[in-house]
């Protein structure tokens, strides 16, 4: 296969496309803080300068790089024809998994529709808007939906998408326990769906889907039975009846997790080999990078001793960046930028796609999180090296919930054992006087 051309970075529209990119929204993602920083190079990006070529995007998207073979076709469930896939995402990974499944599956992109559920905040908003022009240089159709942008967005948006649900033979997901997504699930008669990588989210998924249990996030506090839960409670028990896998109903798992399914859901290795494919490989600094965590935002760590930990390894290892998560608020990224001293990095696309466009830096240290996970799959080969620090007990809030320690520490063990990643030791928290 031929290797990508190098070109600029999408622009703020581009001729052909059915909708602009959304300059404004671009500039919003910057406007949080004003520690902000650029991150690396414009670097290579997917092919398609000018006028979209349809039929070479599909031949582009469907080859697959070396080190891998286009999966054969499989049979769907009886009765299921060839038509279109409608992807559901929320967020700039939930995109990227889906171009990353739509590659290793060898889908055909003029029949691959991604709707896109925007979210408020300007950083996720930016990013998506980002990831819709990559999806759309891939020949993918994207459709973005102000599915929250007022008391009657909702029902436009879901009444706007009921034809094309009823009409999809395959659904592709990015969140299952969005209230959003699992009420478009009940409106939908295809029998083949797929849930990609929303973060480490996919490991609580699979395990609550195993066992039986009703779908709720790791970080929810309390008993999840307050009276909104009661009142969705109908929509969300249909939409784990139609992410059952059954005689007529195939389920599908597209994850770079290590994840251990129910009987009948199909698992596949997420490799990130469009990521390798066309972006990089990165240049190399000499210095070591930090990745944030929303872990404070959560209520999961406290908001002191998270700062304390980072300040720890920026002395330990020498860092001198801080690549923001999208979800970080602006006074804990002035903190860390004034009094640690390190460069806040707000990334304008996913992580994975930054580092692998470069420059990043020789070691990465991260919370656990995704990219513990996944940066190891997108710079394999480049020499980068990936460490993980614990959460210490101490660190977490007093109200978080009772399943945090456990869930954080299966993050990091089980992303040790996968890619053999340096321990960092945890820093010790201060006394409290």
């Amino acid at each position: 296969m031929s290797s990508p051309r190098a070109r600029p970075p999408p622009s703020a529209s581009r001729p052909g496309s059915d909708r602009p990119v959304g300059a404004k929204e671009v500039q919003e993602a910057k406007e949080p803080s004003a520690v902000n920083s650029s991150a690396g190079q414009p670097g290579p990006h997917p092919e398609a300068a000018g006028p979209r070529d349809s039929a070479g995007a599909a031949r582009r998207f469907r080859a697959l790089p070396g080190d891998g073979a286009r999966r054969a076709a499989r049979p769907g469930p009886a009765g299921a024809g060839s038509g279109a896939t409608l992807a559901f995402v929320e967020s700039p990974v939930q995109l990227l998994n889906v171009l990353e499944w739509a590659y290793a599956d060898g889908a055909d992109p003029e029949g691959l529709t991604v709707v896109v559920l925007s979210p408020h905040d300007p950083m996720t908003r930016g990013q998506l808007r980002r990831m819709a022009e990559l999806a759309r240089d891939e020949g993918i159709t994207v459709r973005w939906e102000e599915a929250r942008g007022g008391a009657g967005a909702p029902l436009k948006t879901i009444g706007g998408l009921r034809g094309p649900l009823r009409r999809a033979d395959r659904i592709v997901i990015g969140d299952p326990f969005s209230r959003y997504v699992q009420l478009l699930l009940t409106l939908t008669r295809a029998q083949d769906l797929v849930v990609v990588d929303d973060g480490t989210a996919t490991m609580e998924f699979v395990s609550q889907l195993a066992s039986g249990e009703p779908l709720v996030r790791w970080h929810r506090r309390g008993t999840g039975r307050g009276a909104r839960e009661m009142v969705f409670a109908p929509v969300s028990a249909t939409a784990r009846r139609r992410l059952t896998p059954g005689a007529n109903r195939r389920v599908e798992v597209f994850s770079s997790m290590p994840v251990e399914p129910p009987a009948g859901v199909t698992v596949t290795a997420n490799s990130f080999a469009w990521t390798r494919d066309r972006f990089g490989p990165p240049t190399l600094t000499r210095g070591t990078d930090l990745v944030g965590t929303s872990l404070v935002e959560t209520g999961v760590v406290d908001l002191e001793r998270y700062l304390e930990a980072v300040a720890s390894l920026a002395r330990t290892h020498g860092a001198t960046r801080y690549f923001a998560h999208r979800r970080e608020s602006a006074d804990k990224l002035h903190r860390v930028a004034h009094e640690i001293g390190l460069e806040i990095v707000r990334p304008d696309l996913p992580l994975e796609l930054i580092a692998r466009r470069g420059p990043i830096g020789h070691t990465i240290v991260s919370f656990p999180s995704t990219v513990v996970h996944t940066l190891p799959l997108a710079l394999e080969g480049t020499g980068v090296k990936v460490a993980v620090c614990d959460v210490d007990p101490a660190w977490l809030r007093s109200d978080a919930s009772p399943r945090a320690q456990g869930f954080l520490s299966g993050v990091t063990g089980t992303a040790r054992d996968a890619h053999r990643l340096r321990s960092v030791a945890p820093a010790t928290p201060a006394a409290t006087p």
